[in-house]
């Protein structure tokens, strides 16, 4: 009886062809990389949503309604709270220098939370974060402007809702 080396089972078995890996190996990179980017801009969407959150909570319970801070809220609460919410999003900044390899990713470019609009009653707190295009070749975009908008009432505890025509 023949003994069975393990050179002969090497030697004989069939091989993967080399044109179906050189040419499904860089596709397949190409389809994850892509389905990475889709992702983490979903990522991004819910993120959003959470900061936008943040920064009217922040905004309800510590801005003033005295016409005389309103400087202040314009010129050091609202930036503060637009750079928090920029270092929880993946920006780069002075206070989170860690973040660049995010904002490379996601190509993140610019983001806007001031000045936030004030009426009678409601604040209207938009959060916006705009995208650099993507540079992918036979594809053109001007990139992605994404916007998150939050009612915030002016007082320190939210408006009852009553339907119109019926007494509490």
């Amino acid at each position: 009886m023949n003994k069975l080396k393990l050179s002969d089972i090497v030697r004989h078995r069939k091989g993967q062809a080399t044109t179906e890996v050189v040419l499904l190996l860089p596709l397949f990179m190409f389809f994850l990389f892509a389905f990475s980017k889709v992702f983490a801009l979903l990522v991004l969407v819910q993120k959003m949503e959470v900061a936008s959150y943040y920064a009217a909570r922040r905004w309800q319970l510590e801005s003033h309604r005295n016409v005389a801070y309103e400087s202040f809220d314009d010129q050091t609460l609202c930036p503060d709270i637009e750079m928090k919410a920029a270092c929880y999003l993946g920006f780069s900044r002075s206070d989170c220098p860690q973040n660049i390899t995010t904002q490379r990713f996601l190509n993140l470019k610019e983001i806007k939370l001031c000045p936030i609009t004030r009426t009678q009653v409601w604040n209207v707190v938009t959060l916006t974060v705009w995208t650099s295009p993507v540079k992918v070749p036979l594809y053109k975009n001007q990139g992605f402007k994404f916007e998150v908008t939050k009612y915030v009432p002016n007082r320190d505890r939210p408006i009852a809702f009553v339907l119109p025509g019926l007494s509490p």
